[in-house]
């Protein structure tokens, strides 16, 4: 699967929304393909006092619910469509939840970097 098709998997998959009285959720999503071809999709959840989570969170947990933990490209994207960066927890998070992952290609705006490209200075 390329990023092309990863990249409207992820634009269908937003739904922003109020769930509550103070909490959001669908605003960014995120769309991992794991090294078995298998598709995770993930959104986020905003809430007061940082419980929320990432939308690659998200996909990362239906990713090792299937259990999976290999990924080999994954994708992100704002309410407005937009290509956006995974944050430095998600990029923590793909590094870590296997050995491989700094392999893991990332599409942005203009390019596709590795997971590694984005950790230059890996702690581990």
């Amino acid at each position: 699967m390329n990023f092309n098709e990863l990249l409207e998997i992820a634009r269908t998959t937003l739904n922003p929304r109020k769930i509550s009285r103070s909490s959001y959720a669908g605003s960014v999503a995120a769309v991992i393909l794991t090294d078995k071809g298998s598709v995770y999709k993930g959104v986020c959840i905003d809430t007061p006092s940082s419980m929320g989570f990432c939308a690659e969170h998200s996909a990362i947990a239906a990713m090792i619910t299937g259990r999976e933990t290999r990924i080999v490209k994954i994708v992100s994207v704002y309410k407005d469509g937009n290509i956006v960066p995974p944050c430095g927890r998600c990029r923590e998070l793909i590094n870590q939840i296997n050995d491989e992952n700094y392999k893991c290609e990332v599409l942005l705006e203009n390019k596709i970097v590795t997971i590694s490209d984005l950790l230059p200075e890996m702690w581990n």
